[in-house]
């Protein structure tokens, strides 16, 4: 393998079944090196699966990939040394100390001078004060923190992040996105599946998986921009009343709740302004908005749900 490739992950035609069931359909996609990517879609959309066959916990029925310059299916031993795991679940020793959890991992993965390297990155991610500490007994942004500092213990180039923000505070969450741009800044290649707009917002890219269909692509501007979606918004009191006569409208496709507020989207926009601009009262204020990742990807649902 040569140093200097790119991009960090290419796959063709991947696809993986269970059963009668299609989790995977046919995907093809491309992470450059250094690339923040974000993956979303529902549960269930195939996500983990496609992490899985990433480092080779999975074999795919059909397609091929590329992962770091290796073959996804007969190199994924030589792929596996070379990516950092957090899975959705927080799966380190509970009755195990930090510093004993670290010290663990890095005899998995053969680390030399494994002191070292335990005592940097626990300096690193602001662990040292727990080092003694029982695992179990951490927060869940500190336990975040330390799933984290277990990924990057052997100095990975790809992160393979599944929901890694689930059930953590918002302080935690942006102390975690500062950690992620920092290891991007350093070339290591991060794919995270998230449920969160705004973490998909401060991807670099990102792409949306439904039913194993790979739905969008791109910047965060580039899909809300090609989803073609108008979106306006309606204000004013009594908004869960209007939000039932706003749905069966002309031109209207999605209707979204945000307080007092309602987003309300569809692809025809002169048909949707038409509707809107009829109902309109001095109890409303009505104002074109540009549409939201939100609005896209529950369109996706949506529609992907009605086919």
């Amino acid at each position: 393998m040569s140093e200097g490739f790119s991009p960090a992950i290419s796959v063709k035609d991947l696809t993986k079944s269970f059963g009668d069931k299609v989790v995977v359909k046919k995907l093809s996609l491309q992470v450059e090196q250094g690339e923040i990517f974000g993956f979303l879609g529902p549960n269930g959309s195939g996500k983990t699966t496609f992490i899985r066959m990433l480092c080779g916990l999975l074999r795919p029925d059909s397609g091929s990939g590329i992962c770091l310059g290796y073959n996804i299916v007969s190199e994924s031993a030589k792929i596996k040394p070379n990516i950092g795991y957090m899975s959705q679940k927080f799966s380190l020793y509970e009755d195990l100390s930090v510093r004993e959890n670290l010290n663990f991992m890095g005899r998995m993965y053969g680390i030399p001078r494994q002191r070292l390297a335990v005592a940097e990155i626990m300096e690193h991610m602001g662990l040292s004060r727990f080092a003694e500490q029982l695992a179990g007994t951490l927060s869940g942004g500190w336990k975040q923190r330390l799933a984290l500092a277990s990924c990057l213990l052997h100095k990975p180039k790809l992160l393979l992040l599944d929901e890694p923000t689930a059930g953590v505070d918002p302080k935690a969450r942006r102390d975690f996105w500062d950690d992620v741009y920092s290891m991007a800044a350093l070339g290591i290649t991060a794919l995270i599946s998230t449920h969160y707009m705004d973490e998909a917002e401060r991807c670099h890219r990102l792409a949306y998986l439904s039913y194993g269909n790979l739905l969008a692509v791109g910047t965060a501007d580039e899909v809300t921009a090609s989803s073609g979606l108008a979106t306006w918004s309606i204000s004013g009191k009594k908004m869960h009343e209007l939000s039932a006569q706003i749905k069966a409208l002309p031109g209207v496709e999605l209707v979204i709740p945000f307080g007092n507020t309602l987003h309300v989207c569809g692809h025809d926009e002169l048909l949707l302004s038409q509707s809107l601009h009829a109902m309109k009262n001095s109890e409303y204020r009505l104002e074109k908005i540009a549409t939201g990742l939100e609005e896209v990807f529950i369109s996706l649902m949506q529609d992907q749900g009605d086919s």
